[in-house]
């Protein structure tokens, strides 16, 4: 049974009896013009609802449910503990993007900042902005260039030690290794696969138990998310008390990632960033950095083995690009700009698949919209399901068509995989990068087809395939 339906059974006789003063305490026992929708349970509200849809293949199921029983602009409801207005559709979308900081400022779920320690001394909101100041000089394109050979080169040494000779591999924990691999090289300078590999693992679990329900019991993602953190901590104050050595002898520079850059940066006091601080941003970034890249690539793989026309234009595509360059040549800037079908194909693959559901915000003050009241305080959610399988949106949803990015591409506000607005993920040139340089390497060396053909898809907090989507190879 899963550990946290065993809890709730547990828990809800305890639970009725708090019904009566969650309901004194809340505002929508005031305030009559709240948006429409059910709060469900005392202090679990419909939280549980929530991650059990993903879980059971259908992440738009509890979007799409209460958008059509309660109103297509907006609903409320109860997730994480917090009462929350979901803001549905694009002109949704573009009221949140268009509103941070003025309406709405950054929020996650409490098991965000018990994961990561130093978030709360500060807020993870705070420690966001930062981190954001410090990223656009790494993540914007014009830096990310010199990092494509690199990635080609991990993406081969990859390829052959883990696919190289195999009739059949499993995917998803395949991508995440690549993925991982390129993370820790350009955020850390490390790419030994070894030293790689000694704490992958840890950052899985920890990447699975941060949107979760924060019960800290044994076998709940929680524990196991706070645990890993833990472990991964002390490894990365391990690599930070060597770098600072590597810095003092001239061994290490101070541009030569973004380990070295915190290292030396400092706040608007002039102080320097304490160790812990550094530890936590470096673990947001890991796990920006791989996990939902490699969501992606696993339903690239996935669509390229459905849909055989689709496979065959990629392919020559990326074929010409391969017999273009000289034994050994290393991909560069101008083959990534050739690659527009492939980034195409990539795109539609994450509006049927998208590698993140969707983020959440806090008002600041009191605010309408679509007529109906928002509170102070209270969280709201912006949600990819509302436009990506919307037809108003993209005419027959259920269908795979990459033409829909030629061009223009979609309306505004309609693609948001990598969310909008101030708070657009600062990540999204790398994640292009990664995916593409991925897409070249794997097409030039196969064609596949899925050992499983009706294996399930799940979200848990990200889409995976269930069963990690094993794949039979057939080299070229």
């Amino acid at each position: 049974m899963d550990p946290i339906l065993l809890i709730l059974s547990i828990c809800l006789p305890v639970l009725s009896l708090a019904f009566f003063v969650y309901y004194k305490k809340s505002d929508y026992a005031s305030n009559p013009n709240l948006p429409p929708g059910k709060m469900g349970l005392p202090l679990i509200g419909e939280s549980i609802e929530y991650l059990l849809t993903g879980r059971r293949g259908h992440p738009e199921k509890f979007l799409n449910d209460r958008m059509a029983k309660y109103s297509s602009q907006v609903f409320k409801t109860s997730i994480f503990g917090e009462p929350m207005a979901v803001i549905c559709g694009a002109a949704g979308n573009k009221f949140l993007f268009s509103n941070e900081n003025k309406l709405v400022q950054s929020w996650w779920p409490d098991s965000v900042n018990k994961i990561f320690p130093s978030s709360t001394q500060t807020s993870s909101k705070e420690e966001s902005i930062k981190m954001r100041k410090m990223l656009p000089n790494f993540l914007k394109p014009e830096a990310l260039q010199r990092y494509i050979g690199m990635m080609d080169m991990i993406a081969q040494r990859h390829f052959k030690s883990s696919w190289d000779g195999k009739r059949e591999i499993t995917v998803f924990p395949l991508a995440k290794r690549f993925t991982f691999w390129v993370a820790c090289k350009v955020f850390l300078s490390i790419e030994d696969p070894d030293h790689v590999a000694k704490f992958a693992d840890p950052f899985n679990a920890m990447a699975a138990g941060i949107i979760s329900v924060p019960i800290n019991l044994p076998g709940t993602p929680f524990r196991r998310a706070i645990n890993a953190a833990k472990t991964i901590r002390k490894e990365l104050m391990a690599i930070i008390k060597q770098r600072k050595i590597d810095l003092a002898d001239k061994k290490a520079t101070p541009n030569q990632d973004i380990l070295s850059h915190m290292l030396l940066a400092t706040d608007e006091n002039g102080q320097h960033l304490n160790e812990l601080n550094i530890v936590d941003r470096i673990q947001g970034l890991l796990i920006g950095g791989h996990d939902t890249a490699s969501a992606a690539i696993t339903f690239v793989v996935k669509y390229l083995a459905e849909l055989p026309n689709i496979y065959n234009e990629v392919y020559k595509e990326q074929i010409e690009i391969a017999r273009s360059k000289r034994e050994g040549e290393l991909l560069n800037w101008e083959d990534i700009q050739k690659m527009k079908y492939s980034w195409n194909v990539a795109c539609e693959v994450m509006r049927l698949a998208p590698p993140l559901q969707g983020a959440f915000r806090e008002a600041i003050t009191d605010f309408t919209f679509a007529g109906f009241s928002i509170p102070k305080g209270w969280k709201l959610h912006w949600n990819v399901n509302s436009t990506h399988t919307n037809p108003e949106c993209f005419p027959e949803p259920g269908k795979f068509d990459p033409a829909r990015f030629e061009d223009k591409g979609p309306a505004p506000y309609t693609f948001v995989p990598f969310g909008g607005g101030p708070r657009m993920c600062p990540g999204k040139e790398y994640a292009r990068l990664e995916i593409l340089v991925f897409m070249h390497n794997v097409i030039k060396r196969f064609k596949w087809e899925r050992v499983i053909p009706d294996e399930k898809m799940i979200v848990d907090p990200l889409p995976m395939p269930a069963k990690g989507l094993p794949i039979r190879l057939l080299p070229h």
